[in-house]
């Protein structure tokens, strides 16, 4: 094990991503920084609430209990008693997978891909998809679907896009069954780095999202350096040395950046090993947040629209699965409307985007509108990563490495993946236990600087 005096490892970013890898470095005894731009912790993962009593996210946000019992949060959350899924389909919900398997058009296009097969692997989405389940059902439901939500044509996505976890329909079975039995929200889908198991159920805590965040960072020992943005990444013989932060440079032994990977270029000095990762797309979303009297408005808590006439591609009723989010008799529904930073959507005033909103519900409640009770809507510009396909071959060289020694690029922004919290959290660990590894067999700087010479 080494044993030359270390620099601090510097943290961009207290989000999920930037706490968990700063909790994981105080574990191991591990001098660290944690720079945070902003004035408040958690980035996508805070909560609000609001006057009337409802509680919501940066759109609809799950955690398992397995995560939450590894961030020692569990008895701070309730078990999510229900959940499912639906396709609005000309007029008419069909529930995932099975009311989509009662359709013979979509079930018979499912199965003549999987009898048929394809010698040639995919090179778009469209490809993906088309060959996963069939021309009727990806023309119909899966590429309309992505391509309302990235704003790209499938033709140009690359076919990671349609990767999914592994499981099949017999353990999509064991799931159904399991959560009747057990009146538990079984997970299935949300993790591909630990296994899905009927054990593992979704959960959410009684003060929201936010209270991931705020416990970690309950536990540092080291304080959070708020508004402090980091200005320069300054790399020496493709080896990261310092950063600039308010204009001092600090010297530091690695780095681990939450950064989105397009900004992360731009803050690199000294190498352009990163330049490549301007390329890289992110899509902005606007959530807008409905109240309405009642409950049970939507077939489903998560309901998906690939049709092109709804301004919103996805509908979420949080409150099915989470009652406790809305007040009594009251409920919420979250409209995911894709956008760009400017366009019409995104500079929509928050009445008129509403209105907009509630316009196109009525067609799926017919009473919205007397149930109606007003809105707020959340915008930002970092949603989702768009996987184009232009760019495939270097975003799997960079989820590999950065290219940069001492430099780590960690959470859904900072790896450019399609990754969800639970993922954030065991990948994080894994990074930083590879970079922890690094630090002991690396010679010190001024080692290499003196070879350089």
């Amino acid at each position: 094990m080494n044993s030359w005096p270390r620099n601090p490892i510097a943290i961009l970013g207290a989000g999920l991503a930037g706490l968990v890898a700063a909790n994981e470095l105080q574990r191991r005894s591990l001098p660290f920084r944690l720079f945070e731009a902003g004035t408040q912790i958690a980035g996508l993962a805070r909560s609000f609430r609001d006057e009337a009593g409802f509680s919501y996210d940066f759109g609809a946000h799950f955690i398992t209990n397995r995560l939450a019992a590894a961030l020692g949060i569990g008895g701070r959350c309730r078990d999510v008693r229900f959940y499912s899924e639906a396709v609005w389909l000309a007029g008419r919900p069909l529930t995932y997978p099975w009311g989509l398997a009662g359709s013979p058009k979509l079930l018979f296009s499912v199965l003549r891909s999987k009898l048929s097969g394809s010698a040639r692997p995919p090179t778009t989405a469209a490809d993906a998809f088309t060959a996963e389940y069939g021309s009727d059902f990806a023309r119909l439901v899966a590429i309309p679907l992505i391509e309302r939500w990235s704003g790209i044509p499938a033709s140009e996505l690359a076919p990671s896009v349609a990767e999914k976890i592994s499981g099949g329909v017999v353990h999509l079975v064991q799931v159904s069954v399991a959560r009747r039995l057990t009146a538990r929200a079984v997970a299935h889908g949300y993790c591909s780095e630990q296994p899905e198991s009927i054990h593992v159920w979704h959960v959410y805590p009684e003060e929201g999202l936010s209270t991931l965040c705020e416990h970690l960072a309950s536990h540092l020992s080291t304080g959070i350096e708020m508004q402090s943005p980091v200005e320069r990444i300054l790399v020496e013989d493709e080896r990261v040395k310092a950063i600039r932060v308010h204009g001092k440079e600090v010297e530091v032994s690695a780095i681990m950046s939450t950064a989105p990977v397009n900004v992360l270029a731009k803050l690199v000095e000294g190498t352009d090993a990163l330049t490549f990762l301007t390329r890289f797309r992110y899509r902005p979303m606007t959530f807008v947040n409905l109240r309405f009297e009642g409950r049970g408005l939507l077939p489903a808590v998560m309901l998906w629209l690939p049709e092109a006439d709804y301004p919103f591609f996805r509908l979420t009723e949080a409150p099915l699965s989470m009652p406790w989010l809305a007040p009594d008799g009251m409920t919420m529904l979250t409209a995911d409307l894709s956008c760009d930073v400017g366009d019409g959507i995104w500079t929509m005033p928050e009445n008129q985007i509403g209105e907009l909103c509630l316009e196109h519900i009525a067609r799926i409640v017919p009473d919205a509108r007397q149930r109606y009770r007003g809105c707020s809507v959340l915008r930002t510009p970092l949603a989702y990563p768009i996987f184009l396909a232009e760019y495939e071959r270097e975003r799997r060289e960079f989820a590999r490495s950065t290219g940069v020694a001492g430099l780590s690029s960690i959470g859904r922004n900072g790896e450019f993946a399609h990754i969800l919290m639970e993922d954030v959290y065991w990948r994080t660990l894994r990074r930083t236990s590879e970079l922890a590894s690094w630090l002991d067999t690396a010679p010190p700087p001024s080692t290499l600087l003196a070879q350089h010479a």
